[in-house]
């Protein structure tokens, strides 16, 4: 387990690195994987590892997209996190490997970092953003006890409409039925 920002049952975050430039890079070379997010994928391992190695928002703001490792096996299934945006919103973010879908990884991964964010940042409030075709994302979301506030535009999502969900730090606290993964 290398230095692991937050443990679950199944899983540990830790830090990306540049190291992890041939997974993301394959994360990131899958259409499937990148339909609804506006990213583009990179062009090469060299891509993906220069993007890792400059990938400054843990030194920063004390958050970022954390590698997502399965405990059994030490394999990376993807990534999950929190970003700080410029005017002071706070996001949850994930992205996993195709393979890795419906076996209730993103709900852990995303449930361990709302509460990495109230907990240890002190948040107020967390945000998910996703396109409202993405029926999974928002059931992720939904589990995690997350509301849809609004509608949006999302520059990242070629200006596109985009849900707006969001869970305050009291209302994480007070909903002892969150969904947790397995």
């Amino acid at each position: 387990m290398q230095n692991p920002v937050i443990v679950t049952k199944r899983l540990y975050l830790r830090e990306t690195t540049a190291a992890d430039a041939a997974v993301m890079f394959a994360l990131n070379s899958d259409k499937e994987v990148l339909r609804y997010t506006g990213d583009k994928p990179f062009l090469s391992v060299e891509e993906a590892a220069t993007f890792l190695a400059n990938y400054s928002a843990f030194k920063h703001t004390g958050m970022g997209r954390w590698a997502v490792v399965r405990k059994t096996d030490d394999a990376v299934l993807g990534w999950c996190g929190l970003k700080l945006h410029t005017n002071g919103m706070v996001d949850l973010g994930f992205r996993l490997f195709k393979k890795e879908w419906n076996k209730g990884y993103a709900t852990e991964a995303a449930y361990a970092c709302l509460k990495y964010g109230f907990d240890h940042l002190n948040l107020k409030e967390i945000v998910g953003r996703v396109v409202p075709a993405n029926l999974a994302s928002i059931k992720v979301l939904e589990k995690l006890g997350m509301h849809f506030s609004h509608m949006d535009r999302d520059e990242d999502c070629h200006d596109e409409r985009i849900s707006i969900y969001t869970i305050t730090h009291e209302d994480f606290r007070r909903n002892k039925s969150l969904s947790t993964g397995r």
